[in-house]
């Protein structure tokens, strides 16, 4: 059995999330009032130059206070598909087109107080083309070897969420490929 919503109401709207307030009936019949951030989804790229190289964005985050290293993401617009957002923020934030997008997952941040779920794509085969940061975007983009990359994940320099779903569920896939490769080199 699912909760029961009784009472619903928003407290606030903003340009990207709303946030509202329930009363809810629990399967077991206990009434709590429950807080959610409703919010429209992001989608997010990791970008791969090469089989062991990958591109991030470092960008000041004013909720955390610090600039913090991180994969290309966006919100998606309303209808949006998530892979059309994820090759618009590739392009705006780095600079990069994919010549080929995989979705490889998909995560909930913050499941106990928000709906945001954010598909995760790995992007290859990119092209240069020009940056299209929005005003309130200021960021450095840089080349990083992935072992490097998982190394700042282990010692925190990574702390980022998605950046670190992103690059797990990347590195397992690369995994599979040189292992892949490694079976299709002995048969030859």
């Amino acid at each position: 059995m699912k909760p029961k919503t009784l009472q619903k109401r928003e407290i606030y709207r903003g340009r990207v999330f709303s946030l509202i307030e329930q009363q809810v009936a629990l399967p077991d019949g206990t009434l709590t009032r429950v807080e959610t951030i409703r919010h429209p989804g992001a989608a997010a790229v990791v970008p791969m130059l090469d089989k062991s190289h990958i591109i991030l964005i470092r960008q000041y985050r004013y909720a955390v206070g610090d600039w913090i290293w991180e994969i290309p993401a966006g919100t998606l617009f309303p209808g949006e598909d998530p892979k059309d957002c994820a090759q618009r923020e590739l392009g705006e934030e780095t600079a990069y087109e994919a010549g080929y997008l995989e979705k490889v997952g998909e995560v909930v941040p913050a499941p106990g107080y928000s709906d945001d779920r954010i598909h995760i794509f790995l992007a290859t085969d990119l092209k240069e083309k020009s940056q299209h940061l929005e005003e309130d975007e200021i960021l450095e983009v840089r080349e990083f070897a992935i072992v490097k990359v998982l190394e700042m994940i282990k010692t925190g320099e990574i702390k980022d969420a998605k950046t670190i779903a992103g690059i797990l569920l990347t590195s397992s896939i690369m995994a599979e490929y040189g292992n892949d490769k490694k079976s299709q080199d002995k048969a030859k």
